[in-house]
């Protein structure tokens, strides 16, 4: 008699829903993306256990090291929804990266981490690609992140992304609210869309109003919705970092979640006040679309989204002239979007008729 058949079956870890040859083959086809961002002090090889970095190499003397991780927030699952993919890492690596020059680091390295229910690889190829992308728009390198296929975390289809980057900046260069001061301009770079905050708003809208989000925007014909709304988030990193390094910024608020209202009282002192002019810009029309959709407040959208800001820049008002021709030369759009007084910390922004659909004159005020 066969003794085989008294056997129990045999295990497998790809019947479990998890294959390695799957998983190789990943690492094979995003080990040239890697490559490709590769800058002094990172060589960028992946498949040790851990990413080096050398800080001698990329030309620091005293650095302070910073650190800061992200993720997208559900802007994935619209991504996933919509199949588009090849923007979401761009967003991974600027939540990252902009929180990292606010405080006046150069961001050196990246690391991600994707995990998924089943991997797809050419989904998984396309995310990393534009991670990579993002990187070279940063100036970092990809020196690593994890892959993880997990069956039973994840629907189908679904994967979550985290980034990881560390940045470093000269002990005396670092940006502090110490550096603010009573009739500082703010000045504030134009954003690219939503950015990556607001996204549980935006799908609610979407499925209450019964959006088509392949047909052209109502605000624009020559754009599909979902590519107006997908629109990866800006990296303002390129533009600012010689201006840091210079000294001529006093301080970098990066608006995210919480909006402009939230944001820069993050970078004021006790004593100081920003005071934001929302008649300073013209409300980006798929912000007005969003706003009108769902007849949300002013000062709803002013701590919801960026509003048309991605980035808002504190400097002294002799060099508010220079920074600006500086970051229009650099390709950013530039407002002079307010000023900061003396008064209890905090920010009020505020906006006449008509302004953000306001039937009359508002203003929204955050104590930070």
């Amino acid at each position: 008699m066969d003794s085989k058949h008294n056997q129990p079956p045999a295990y497998t870890y790809a019947q479990a829903g998890v294959s390695i040859e799957t998983g190789n083959a990943l690492v094979r086809a995003i080990a040239p993306l890697a490559r490709a961002t590769r800058r002094p002090g990172a060589d960028a090889d992946l498949g040790g256990f851990g990413g080096f970095f050398d800080l001698k190499a990329a030309g620091f003397s005293d650095p302070l090291l910073v650190a800061a991780n992200d993720g997208v927030g559900t802007k994935l699952k619209l991504a996933i929804d919509s199949g588009r993919h090849d923007g979401v890492g761009i967003d991974l690596v600027a939540m990252c990266v902009n929180d990292l020059i606010v405080q006046g680091a150069e961001p050196l390295f990246f690391l991600d981490y994707y995990a998924t229910g089943r991997l797809d690889n050419d989904v998984a190829t396309a995310v990393v690609a534009s991670i990579a992308e993002g990187c070279k728009q940063a100036g970092c390198a990809l020196i690593g992140g994890e892959t993880a296929e997990m069956p039973g975390m994840y629907a189908e289809g679904d994967y979550d992304l985290a980034g990881f980057c560390v940045g470093a900046v000269e002990r005396d260069r670092v940006l502090t609210a110490d550096k603010v001061a009573a009739g500082d301009v703010i000045l504030g770079l134009a954003s690219s869309g939503v950015h990556s905050n607001g996204f549980s708003l935006v799908r609610r809208l979407a499925a209450d109003k019964g959006w088509k989000l392949d047909r052209p925007a109502l605000f624009d014909q020559n754009v599909l919705l979902i590519d107006a709304l997908m629109a990866p988030t800006r990296i303002y990193v390129k533009s600012l970092l010689p201006l840091v390094k210079g000294g001529k910024v006093h301080a970098l608020a990066h608006i995210t979640g919480g909006g402009l209202l939230e944001n820069i009282p993050r970078i004021l002192p006790a004593n100081l006040h920003a005071h934001i002019d929302a008649d300073a810009w013209d409300q980006p029309r798929l912000m007005a679309f969003l706003q009108a959709q769902g007849h949300i407040e002013p000062e709803e959208m002013a701590r919801t989204f960026n509003c048309g800001i991605g980035m808002a820049v504190v400097v002294a008002e002799a060099d508010a002239a220079d920074v600006t021709a500086a970051l229009e030369a650099a390709g950013e759009t530039v407002f002079r979007i307010g000023h900061i007084s003396e008064e209890a910390k905090g920010c009020t922004v505020s906006g006449g008729a008509e302004t953000w659909s306001a039937m009359g004159a508002w203003s929204a005020t955050h104590n930070g």
